[in-house]
């Protein structure tokens, strides 16, 4: 552990997050507490003003008959609107549940009958519009908040008049929520948080207050971040990861400037300039992938110059990791390209970050050393929704590429014979809401079966190598890693947004990529190709030559069960909204699989196809196959 850990910091630590929240408020006052979009500038709140809406709106819950320990949800997207709702839930004494905003309807119903909930705190129109088509399959549902808009239909509450029943509420009652606030107990339930549904139907992880002050403590107990650092937030609230940077910022104090449309974020970066970002790995894919197309499609010089830089920047490491002096002219040349070519990658995160924090899937190790060497640290962390988020965290002066860190202080770590990594702390969950016998699958023996595969190294760092439940074999018995693979197909075809590896209990390896529209295009409008239209290029030869080529290059680096023999290009990129993502960005295996299940079957051998090879399958190739 670092020698900078206060223990202090987590044995010390407040009772509740609203014991928490409410001593920051008093420490921080008129210090900015968020900022936040209000059409092209960007607006910002005190701890003091946040302070006075979330009293105002938790007396108003109190009102309309929020009990303690009752579950309240939100159904919103990251907004600094759902961070006071939260707040507002916590000093109320109830319990946060989480729905995604892009939940459809069947699992709305499902999740809101298992939590019970009264209230729901929605978005906007298209939210409430949601709530009202299914209100008679939801019996408990009693009223509506609506954080936006005001719908039309029936009795729903704008977040103003919840603010104006609060503050009469604390008219005549002006202790109410100093009361709810005292009566909180550390093992309180804080949050149901409800999984995304990679699998099957979303199950409610239940977590203590204690869990959640917890991981604000053990962060601040690094010394790594304080109050003059600044957080961009844009992960979804209703994932464990933006929660938990929540719980950081209310322990440490920093700003946060919140924006939750995933579409604005490179647009952000460099008006709002932050010191730090939580980030899920496809952000730094997409970004890996951008740049190193714009390299390949400027060429010349430019491509010399870009290429030069990297292969310096990697020797001064090698010189630097063998603990030796860098020389003279080497240490030149390295500071001549890093502002050449390196310090404008800077510049297009802000400027000023000092790291970003990679958690909710593997991160490729070619992309982060990619990221290392232009002088951008990211620390990769580990943990689970079952763990409260952070488990783990890489530090910036023990930072190991493709390794998350050691254990937080006060969690335990240990591997089982299977490879499978087990948790416990105070993280770790109470368990699924409503599911004893799912409970006791993954909480045997005082740890947390986390699903997840790993090793140690000899300082104790943890390597995450895959999913237990994302291993496969072939019909070969060859055990397959299908995240490294498609990490790594990633890393060498910038054009590729998404991956999908294929090939249990079957002959072979294929994959379902998905293509980078805007990457895609503009290599297609460099080569000034006639059709340059998305659906053109994922059917035209010269794209699937320039995947075949990239799969070419990665093949030989794979042991020959892993290799990829064939593939087909995605009819279009891989989002939330289609449903091939969850909204932490984790590809949905089942439904890829499901969507492109026909041509997946045409792609390994029959008794009248016995031979393959590595091609797209064409437009043509399908139409025969499936009339013949």
């Amino acid at each position: 552990m670092s020698s900078s850990v206060d223990p202090d910091l987590i044995r010390t630590r407040p009772a509740s997050l609203a014991h928490l929240f409410r001593q920051r408020v008093a420490s921080s006052g008129d210090e900015v507490a968020y900022m936040y979009p209000v059409g092209e500038e960007w607006g910002h709140a005190t701890w003091d003003d946040t302070g006075d809406l979330v009293n105002a709106l938790a007396a108003g819950l109190i009102a309309i008959g929020v009990a303690p320990e009752e579950p309240v949800a939100i159904m919103a997207g990251t907004r600094f609107e759902w961070i006071l709702a939260d707040l507002a839930i916590m000093c109320a004494g109830a319990a946060t549940t989480t729905i995604y905003p892009t939940t459809v309807d069947r699992d709305v119903i499902h999740i809101l009958n298992d939590c019970g909930a009264r209230v729901v705190i929605a978005e906007d129109d298209e939210q409430v519009l949601k709530l009202w088509r299914i209100l008679d399959q939801v019996p408990r549902l009693a009223r509506v908040v609506q954080l936006e808009g005001q719908f039309e239909k029936g009795s729903v509450l704008t977040l103003e008049e919840l603010v104006r029943i609060g503050r009469m509420e604390l008219g005549g009652r002006p202790h109410v929520v100093d009361q709810r606030v005292a009566g909180i107990r550390r093992d309180q339930l804080a949050t149901i948080m409800y999984t995304s549904g990679t699998t099957g139907t979303p199950k409610g992880v239940r977590l203590r207050h204690s869990s959640w002050t917890y991981e604000g403590a053990a962060i601040a107990s690094y010394d790594i971040l304080d109050e003059n650092d600044l957080q961009f937030l844009w992960l979804p609230l209703s994932h464990s990861f933006g929660k938990v940077l929540l719980s950081t910022q209310l322990a440490i104090g920093f700003p946060t400037a919140i924006d939750g449309r995933v579409d604005h974020i490179i647009d952000n970066l460099p008006v709002v300039r932050p010191t730090f970002m939580g980030a899920a790995p496809r952000i730094f894919e997409k970004a890996y992938g951008r740049i190193k197309a714009m390299t390949e499609e400027e060429g010349g010089v430019k491509k010399l110059v870009f290429d030069q830089a990297f292969a310096v920047a990697r020797r001064v490491k090698r010189y630097e990791a063998a603990g030796k002096r860098v020389p003279y002219l080497l240490r030149r040349r390295h500071q001549l390209l890093d502002k050449l070519v390196f310090a404008k990658i800077r510049e297009r995160f802000g400027g000023r970050l000092r790291f970003f924090i990679s958690g909710a899937a593997a991160l490729n190790r070619d992309i982060a050393e990619f990221f290392e060497l232009a002088g951008i640290t990211i620390l990769e962390g580990y943990g689970l929704t079952e763990t409260s988020a952070g488990s783990f965290v890489s530090l910036p002066d023990l930072n190991r590429i493709g390794y998350v860190g050691r254990p937080f202080p006060g969690t335990e770590v240990d591997i089982a014979p299977d490879g499978e990594i087990l948790i416990s702390g105070p993280g770790v969950m109470d368990g699924y809401h409503n599911l004893p016998a799912e409970t006791h699958v993954v909480l045997k023996y005082g740890w947390l079966y986390t699903g997840d595969i790993g090793h140690l190294d000899s300082e104790g760092r943890l390597r995450i190598t895959d999913r237990k439940k994302d291993f496969f074999k072939t019909d070969e018995d060859e055990y397959v890693a299908p995240s490294y693979v498609e990490g790594a197909l990633k890393a060498v075809c910038p054009y590729a947004s998404n991956v999908v590896v294929i090939g249990a209990d079957r002959p072979y390896c294929i994959a379902v990529v998905a293509l980078d529209p805007d990457a895609i295009t503009q290599w297609a409008a460099a080569r000034k190709l006639a059709d340059t239209s998305y659906d053109a290029l994922v059917r035209s030869a010269e794209v699937r030559d320039l995947v075949n080529a990239c799969i070419e290059r990665l093949n030989p680096k794979l042991n020959p069960w892993e290799r990829i023999q064939r593939f087909i290009l995605a009819e279009a990129d891989f989002t939330v909204d289609s449903g091939e993502l969850t909204p932490s960005l984790k590809v949905k295996r089942n439904v890829v699989e499901e969507r492109y299940a026909e041509r997946i079957a045409l792609l390994y051998p029959t008794a009248s196809r016995p031979s393959f090879e590595l091609d797209a399958l064409t437009d043509a190739e399908l139409s025969a196959d499936l009339a013949g």
